[in-house]
């Protein structure tokens, strides 16, 4: 496991749209699903998005784009075209208008995922209201590749197929976002890239309840205990400790948040042995008891 892997772990897409809109312009279509990530792209042809609040940008086949929900957005060709259909994230699901033909015309794969919860809200907060991965990038191509294979075909069972690469997409994307200068990929991320420093996040992530001293974790990294405390703190931005403590409360509220998870159930999951001592590091941390998240407080 790593933090990417973490964050988007049992994230479902639902609501995926397919379909031609017209052959020619103008079409338009608006997209609405608070509390959702929208993904889109372009199978075939080109068009433009346009975020609520900003100008339009140009899409062409295989530029994929990443919206997160709270603000609509429309495809459009052009730009200027008022919305003749809206899209309802999971509410819609299937093929819309086939204006353009089983030969020709735009072809516009999109659909929204669900978000909910502590750690997938971790991610969405280091992303851009919305952004745009080339449909160039070598990562993407695989996946796009059978994204259109299915949206042009009329295999049984076509929906859920392409829901499940809409899934797969998602982290494609994340990660081609994040290799691009522009997006300013947080240091948590490109620490996993470091041979030693990664080595020790995903040892972290792949069992946060173990027993973590710094002096263990250096030793994971091959590294002195102070060479190791310098180098993770300037990779991650926080000390190897704090970064433990602080994603074990991550996972703590992602778990009291499920009904039925006690405090007590929480604190061992996460690595603490009582829940006092488990119940004092999360309020330092989070600032609120686990007792009033539990409560939805």
């Amino acid at each position: 496991m790593d933090v990417i892997a973490d964050l988007l772990d049992g994230v479902r897409a639902r609501g995926g749209v397919f379909g031609r809109p017209p052959a020619c312009p103008p079409w338009s279509l608006r997209f609405v699903a608070p509390g959702r990530l929208w993904l889109a792209t372009m199978v075939a042809g080109r068009a433009w998005v346009v975020a609520a609040g900003g100008g339009p940008r140009a899409l062409g086949p295989g530029d994929v784009v990443l919206a997160r929900g709270e603000r609509p957005f429309v495809i459009a060709d052009p730009p200027q075209t008022p919305p003749q259909i809206v899209v309802h994230g999971d509410e819609c699901r299937g093929e819309f208008g086939a204006g353009g033909g089983a030969q020709g015309g735009a072809l516009l794969v999109t659909g929204a995922c669900r978000l909910g919860g502590e750690l997938p809200g971790r991610l969405l907060a280091v992303l851009p209201d919305l952004l745009v991965v080339p449909g160039g990038d070598v990562r993407l191509a695989p996946v796009l590749e059978l994204v259109g294979a299915e949206a042009a075909g009329v295999a049984p069972g076509r929906q859920v197929v392409l829901e499940r690469l809409l899934e797969t997409l998602l982290v494609v994307t994340v990660r081609a976002w994040f290799a691009r200068e522009e997006a300013g990929a947080p240091l948590w991320y490109t620490a996993l890239e470091d041979p030693r420093i990664g080595r020790v996040l995903r040892m972290i992530h792949a069992a946060p309840a173990s027993g973590w001293t710094v002096v263990s974790l250096a030793g994971a990294a091959g590294m002195s205990r102070a060479a190791f405390a310098r180098r993770f703190t300037a990779l991650v931005g926080r000390p190897p400790l704090a970064y433990v403590t602080e994603w074990r409360m991550a996972l703590a509220a992602e778990l009291l948040a499920r009904p039925g998870t006690t405090v007590a159930v929480a604190a061992r999951q996460v690595g603490y042995a009582d829940a006092f001592g488990f119940s004092a590091a999360f309020k330092r941390v989070r600032g609120v008891s686990p007792g009033a998240v539990r409560a939805g407080g």
